[in-house]
C-alpha cells in the first residue's frame, strides 16, 4: 500500500503562528528599538511607495507590536488615521498600549487573521501595509486581494519581506542548522516560510494575480547590527518562535547543542567588537 505523503494544513499552521506569537509578543516588543534600527530604513522606503502622507488612512496588516504602525502614524499626522490588525491579540495589545503611550488618537487595533479581512468594517483606506507579515500568510493570494478590496481606486499596497535565504544568513543559518540536528523534512509545497517570497519574480507574479498594478519592487540592504553574536542568538531565541517549534522534537540537551552551533555559526559576523548579521529585504508597491 501507498504511505500517503504529508500535506500542509493552513489552519494548524495559523493556530501555531498565533500561539507563537502570543508567546514571543513581550520579547518582540521588548526589542523595540532594535527593529526600529534594522527595519526603519525599509519601513521609510515602504511608507514613501506607498505615497503615505499627512492626512492618508493607512491599515496596518500583521502589525506585531505597532512600531511600524507609530512610523505611519507620525506621517499621517492626526488629521490621518491608522488602523492595526494581528492574527495575535498578545502582541496586538502592545501595539495599542505603545500608541496610547506615545500619545497616539488617530490609531485604533483590530485583531483579525491577515487572510479574512473582509470581516474588519472601515472605510476604505489610501494605503495597505504589510512589513515581514505577508510571508507567513497560508493563501497569500487570498490576503492580497483582501488587502486590495479594502483600498481606495488608485490606492496603494506595500509589503516588506526577506529576499532569498542567502542574503539572509543571520535567519537562514539558524534555520539550516535547526532543520538538520531535528532531521525536519523540507518544506511542504504552499508551506509559506520566511523566504517564500524571496525571488522578486515570484513576490511580483503574487500582486499582478492580486489585481494589483504598476507594480515596483527594491533591494535594500537591513544588516541587524548587535554587540556580538551571542546577542543575536538571544534576540532570535526570544522573539523567532517558528525556531522552538522546529526544535521541540529534541531532547533539551540537544536544543542546547543547536542553539551552540548557531551562536558558533553566526560568530563569524562579528568585527571589531560588533556584530552585523547580513539581511537583505524587498520592498514593494503596486497600485490598485
Amino acid at each position: 500500500m501507498d504511505q500517503q505523503q504529508p500535506t500542509f494544513d493552513p489552519v494548524k499552521f495559523k493556530e501555531a503562528t498565533r500561539k507563537q506569537w502570543d508567546s514571543a509578543a513581550e520579547a518582540w516588543n521588548r526589542w523595540g528599538p532594535l527593529l526600529s534600527r534594522w527595519l526603519g530604513p525599509a519601513t521609510e522606503l515602504m511608507l514613501e511607495m506607498t505615497d503615505v502622507k499627512r492626512g492618508s488612512r493607512v491599515l496596518d496588516v500583521a502589525a506585531g507590536a505597532g512600531e511600524q504602525t507609530l512610523t505611519a502614524a507620525r506621517r499621517v499626522g492626526p488629521e490621518g488615521y491608522v488602523l492595526a490588525t494581528d492574527i495575535s491579540a498578545g502582541i496586538l495589545d502592545f501595539a495599542a498600549s505603545n500608541a496610547k503611550l506615545a500619545g497616539y488618537t488617530n490609531i485604533d487595533t483590530v485583531v483579525a487573521d491577515g487572510e479574512m479581512l473582509g470581516a474588519i468594517s472601515a472605510d476604505p483606506f489610501d494605503a495597505v501595509i504589510s512589513r515581514v507579515g505577508l510571508i507567513y500568510f497560508p493563501d497569500q493570494n487570498k490576503a492580497l486581494g483582501g488587502m486590495r478590496d479594502h483600498l481606495k481606486p488608485g490606492g496603494r499596497v506595500g509589503a516588506i519581506v526577506y529576499s532569498a535565504g542567502d542574503k539572509n544568513p543571520f535567519f537562514s543559518i539558524p534555520v539550516g542548522i535547526i532543520r538538520r540536528r531535528a532531521a525536519l523534512p523540507a518544506p511542504l509545497p504552499g508551506q509559506p516560510g520566511p523566504f517564500s517570497l524571496g525571488d522578486p519574480t515570484v513576490l511580483a507574479k503574487r500582486l499582478v494575480d492580486a489585481g494589483f498594478r504598476d507594480v515596483r519592487i527594491e533591494r535594500i540592504d537591513a544588516p541587524v547590527r548587535l554587540h556580538s553574536a551571542m546577542e543575536c542568538l538571544q534576540f532570535e531565541q526570544e522573539s523567532f518562535g517558528a525556531l522552538h517549534q522546529m526544535l521541540a522534537g529534541l531532547s533539551a540537551r540537544e536544543q542546547d547543542d543547536a542553539w551552540a552551533e548557531i551562536e558558533e555559526a553566526l560568530s563569524q559576523f562579528e568585527r571589531d567588537g560588533q556584530f552585523a548579521g547580513p539581511c537583505e529585504m524587498l520592498v514593494a508597491a503596486a497600485t490598485k
